[in-house]
């Protein structure tokens, strides 16, 4: 059961016939992700993917999506190699994927994902700690590495050292937020007719995304409407422009207080990457920093680049 003012939304559709599809061909050999639902001591209740759950592996993983995405996401990864000797959690962030909503009167704020961190570390870790952080994940991850140090094993960023920097005076921000939460309690909920749509919508927002790959994402990360049609899994809330404007000098201060190792992975192909001189000054920040780059991927590199990907973690976690 939720908490009282916690929405958790509907599971997804049953009618789907890709629901269980394996997105590999031929099918993996792993078998599926334990799916287990946690409550944190923040009052919310998160709904997580874990793999070696049964094993005696001591080494944890936490891999974090990133913004409007879901732990889902990982399970081609996973699928393509990452794992062995790993114990695996892929929760799905507040407001995301089948985990609970703020509920009414509640926000999004940044910090608040630290503090959910923290209560799935202390129930699910392991005797040692790695993260693994994806776009706003390689935030969370990064800023969670920097507040607790000690705790963290490895940590690796995937094109996750933060947007680029606000300028926007905090008032103004302020001024913006409220008039969007206003505009956002008054919008329809954004509707996809079938699963055919829903993939398009996610392959207009990133080209390399092919077609198998965008029905299977589909299938796990939206719901039916009572009314018909589909929507995706996350808080409409999520859309709205937040409050405090991203500013590089905190982000800063918590890398420079990371003590383990740090692997920086980028996509070749994609459109979010930071100009170099720009990366440079944000990894120097890191004590042990080390890049890659990840040919023919862009931003969502785990749709484009599965196995690849799964190769360059595992030989870093478990170096």
């Amino acid at each position: 059961m939720s908490p009282p003012g916690c929405h958790v939304p509907l599971p997804v559709s049953s009618k789907n016939p890709n629901a269980n599809q394996s997105w590999q061909d031929p099918p993996s050999d792993l078998p599926p992700p334990v799916s287990r639902r946690v409550r944190l001591a923040t009052g919310l209740e998160y709904h997580c993917l874990e793999w070696n759950a049964e094993s005696d592996a001591q080494h944890t993983v936490f891999l974090i999506h990133g913004f409007l995405d879901l732990g889902r996401s990982w399970q081609p990864v996973v699928e393509s190699g990452l794992g062995a000797g790993l114990h695996l959690v892929a929760p799905d962030m507040r407001g995301h994927g089948l985990s609970d909503r703020v509920g009414p009167g509640g926000y999004y704020h940044f910090m608040d994902y630290l503090a959910d961190l923290a209560s799935l570390v202390e129930q699910l870790g392991r005797e040692e700690v790695s993260l693994v952080g994806h776009s706003m994940g390689g935030s969370i991850t990064s800023y969670f590495a920097g507040a607790f140090p000690a705790q963290i094993k490895r940590l690796a960023l995937l094109e996750g050292l933060g947007p680029p920097e606000d300028q926007t005076a905090v008032p103004e921000r302020v001024t913006n937020w409220v008039s969007a939460w206003k505009r956002q309690a008054h919008s329809a909920l954004k509707s996809y007719a079938d699963v055919a749509e829903a993939a398009k919508r996610l392959q207009r927002l990133d080209p390399l995304l092919r077609d198998r790959m965008a029905t299977w994402l589909v299938a796990h990360s939206t719901r039916e409407l009572p009314e018909g049609g589909l929507c995706f899994l996350h808080d409409p809330l999520h859309l709205t422009t937040g409050p405090y404007p991203y500013r590089l000098e905190i982000a800063e201060s918590f890398w420079r207080r990371i003590a383990c190792p740090t692997l920086f992975v980028d996509g070749a192909e994609s459109f979010l990457r930071h100009a170099e001189v720009e990366a440079d000054r944000r990894k120097s920040c890191f004590a042990q920093g080390q890049s890659a780059l990840l040919e023919g991927a862009g931003h969502m590199m785990m749709r484009h680049r599965p196995a690849e990907l799964a190769t360059l973690l595992q030989g870093f976690l478990t170096q």
